[in-house]
């Protein structure tokens, strides 16, 4: 299996993204999905789990309406290899054709869109912070459908689905990772 370093896939990252927005995101979804790997029985496959994440959006901010349709061909030229490559496609299910299989692979689908909306929350908190954040909170801004509208619901319900858990699990799972993740997020924003 062809790897990448985390570095090198940061380098790569960067390379093609420059605003902070999407760089916050991709490092949240590295962290989620490191949480993820560790809670599920993956931990060592933490790296790959992570770098998938960090990388998913790659071809985003400059090819929004080739989103991953232009991706394979950017990451292959970084050196990521096919596995990693059909990994990271997988999240854009139902605009391309690559279904999510592994586990890591529905984790990803279901989160990507779930990391966004539990962000709009958090920064709409005194604290624009994750960790006072309460289920209770998070299902209401969930619900509320004019609240974070680009966060596809339907996508996240698809992911669930997907991975067999109840919506209010996946939510709950996902504030877990978040939580986890958000100081190392801040932190690394910082060195920017």
């Amino acid at each position: 299996m062809k790897t990448i370093t985390r570095e090198a896939a940061w380098e790569l990252l960067r390379k093609y993204n420059k605003d902070p927005f999407h760089l916050q995101h991709a490092l949240t979804v590295e962290g989620v999905m490191r949480w993820y790997a560790g809670q599920l029985g993956y931990a060592h496959e933490a790296d790959f789990w992570g770098i998938v994440g960090l990388l998913h959006d790659i071809d985003f901010e400059l090819y929004p309406e080739e989103h991953c349709i232009k991706a394979p061909e950017l990451l292959r030229e970084g050196g990521v290899g096919e596995e990693m490559i059909n990994a990271i496609c997988s999240h854009g299910y139902g605009h391309v054709d690559v279904r999510p299989e592994h586990l890591m692979e529905k984790v990803l689908f279901t989160t990507d869109e779930l990391t966004g909306l539990i962000w709009a929350a958090a920064l709409m908190r005194p604290s624009k912070s994750v960790q006072d954040m309460e289920l209770k909170s998070l299902k209401k801004k969930y619900k509320s459908k004019g609240f974070a509208a680009g966060c596809s619901r339907e996508v996240i319900e698809q992911g669930a689905e997907m991975l067999g858990w109840p919506l209010e699990e996946v939510l709950q799972k996902t504030l877990d990772a978040m939580r986890d993740c958000e100081a190392r997020v801040a932190s690394e924003m910082k060195m920017l």
